[in-house]
């Protein structure tokens, strides 16, 4: 391979009227190398990336292409010098096809029957098999994410960018990825990949740049390192570790589901089917499964967002609440932490204590109908300060966070009301690894304090770091609860794909053979109805 390097950032500046986002940084990517970019929330990774696929412009800096200088105007000149991104949030519209999804993104016109033909030749050479006719809505997270990867491998990039690509997928997706990255590689593409999964880093990727601050703190050979000192590196001071020690608590039943069934709002939802667990308090029971398949309908249904006919099919705290609002429920002492962050979590024009009153209000924030904004203000300092968020002050609009800061906010804003029971949808997404230990931590310890907490999460190492118990949901159905000692990764991976008891692989598996002992009934019928006719 060439020895000029592919990609090189030499001084790159880029500074917001709060922060600086990168810090005169500098960066050398050679051909098929494999290049991790690590950093905490708020280090500066993804400003850097957008100004490598020409979404922000650089105040200062240079970048050299194959060792020349480049001032990339647009995602559109990035692609025709040959970089390609798969961002971490899927671009792509439910309601069109595979193929044309595609070809929104393609620079160059090309008809529809000849890209869906290159489309199934380059999506099999790479071993990521797609139907160029399906309809988006239709396919899993995993083949989505499969979509966004050829759609980039269509335009041949000699530099591809990933951000936090495994997040969605199952880990025999993630075995399958890694082996088309490291094809590409071999190959002669060059892959920048951003991940907070240091396991990953350490198993895929060649070298990494590490930011803090903005500014690079260290550059490594990841055959010299540990996940230790990457982590040491990050975050410059030693990675917290959760501890496990756990009292014997056998609490009350504080969340009971009963053959909850519920048809989803959304068109292109998942239906939930006669779905049915328990969370008791001194207990994590942990969720698993892939994007998309009934978690959002269930955590509506628990939260009270979205209201169930059998108001006794969800309980808290032994009273039925399928009736009740979400006001009611946190009442009865659920804390709720959602998906998404902005919206649902937390209010985008409100500063951060006034989106500690949202929730937190019922814990002596209000005296005979008027607000005690001190106390508000200690409660937002004290989950600033607990939970390591990264802001100006308080009163900073919770917009000007980071990501992974408002997710450091909200999570801490429920623990520290101190919830008989804990629902938290995936709970360290797009967290740097230091804070992702200390949101943990918060987890463990509010169970050993009595509490019960119900998590849903895409991390399997999470999960079977964190919890009792595991159950997995696929396609609106649970399965069976198994302890995290009984089972393994690559059995929870089996299914959530719904090869479980009663899951939907098994459903549809006896549904085909009743429609064929129905076919063989109704074709014995005919035959000896012919035969009848012939004996006159």
């Amino acid at each position: 391979m060439s020895k000029t390097p592919r990609l090189q950032l030499k001084g790159m500046t880029k500074a917001y009227p709060s922060v600086i986002a990168n810090d005169s940084i500098d960066m050398t990517i050679a051909p098929g190398e494999i290049h991790a970019v690590l950093g905490e929330n708020g280090a500066g990774k993804s400003t850097l990336m957008k100004a490598i696929y020409g979404v922000v412009k650089p105040d200062k800096g240079q970048i050299l292409w194959n060792g020349e200088a480049v001032n990339i105007q647009n995602p559109a000149h990035a692609r025709k010098l040959g970089i390609g991104m798969v961002f971490q949030h899927f671009s792509l519209f439910e309601t069109l096809t595979v193929t044309e999804n595609i070809a929104l993104a393609m620079d160059d016109y090309t008809s529809m029957e000849t890209l869906a033909s290159r489309i199934k030749d380059i999506s099999e050479e790479y071993g990521l098999p797609l139907d160029p006719g399906r309809l988006v809505h239709s396919l899993s997270v995993g083949i989505r994410q499969r979509v966004e990867i050829i759609r980039c491998l269509l335009q041949q990039p000699k530099l591809l960018i990933m951000d936090e690509p495994t997040s969605v997928l199952t880990p025999q997706a993630v075995r399958k990825m890694f082996e088309t990255l490291r094809r590409l590689a071999d190959e002669g593409c060059s892959i920048l990949y951003i991940s907070h999964k240091l396991d990953e880093i350490m198993e895929l990727c060649h070298s990494a740049t590490i930011i803090r601050g903005g500014k690079v703190t260290g550059y490594a050979i990841l055959a010299d390192e540990t996940t230790t000192s990457l982590a040491r590196m990050m975050i410059g001071r030693e990675l917290p570790v959760c501890s496990q020690d756990k009292p014997h608590i056998k609490g009350a039943e504080f969340l009971r589901v009963n053959n909850l069934s519920k048809a989803s709002s959304d068109q292109f939802g998942t239906d939930l089917n006669k779905i049915s667990f328990s969370v008791c308090g001194g207990e994590i029971l942990g969720i698993a499964g892939i994007s998309g398949n009934g978690q959002q309908e269930l955590l509506s249904a628990l939260s009270g967002e979205r209201i169930v006919e059998d108001h006794d099919c969800v309980q808290i705290c032994g009273e039925p609440v399928g009736h009740s609002n979400p006001d009611e429920r946190r009442n009865r002492g659920m804390g709720f932490v959602p998906e998404e962050r902005l919206g649902r979590g937390a209010v985008p024009g409100m500063s951060l204590t006034d989106n500690a009153i949202l929730t937190a209000h019922r814990h002596g924030m209000v005296d005979k109908g008027l607000l005690k904004f001190k106390k508000a203000a200690e409660f937002a300092k004290k989950c600033i300060t607990d939970f390591g968020v990264k802001c100006g002050s308080r009163e900073d609009p919770i917009t000007s966070l980071s990501g992974g800061n408002i997710q450091k906010f909200i999570t801490g804003r429920e623990i520290q009301q101190n919830p008989n029971l804990l629902v938290v949808s995936q709970p360290t997404w797009g967290v740097d690894v230091g804070a992702a230990n200390i949101i943990r931590q918060s987890m463990i310890d509010l169970r050993n304090n009595g509490s019960a907490v119900l998590v849903v999460s895409e991390e399997l190492d999470e999960l079977f770091e964190i919890c009792d118990r595991l159950i997995v949901i696929a396609d609106g159905y649970i399965s069976p609860s198994l302890t995290v000692a009984e089972t393994t990764k690559e059995d929870v991976g089996i299914w959530m794909s719904g090869m479980f008891p009663g899951g939907p692989a098994e459903v549809d598996t006896a549904t085909q053979e009743s429609n064929r002992n129905e076919e063989q009934h109704v074709s014995a019928l005919l035959h000896k109805s012919s035969n009848k006719k012939h004996e006159f």
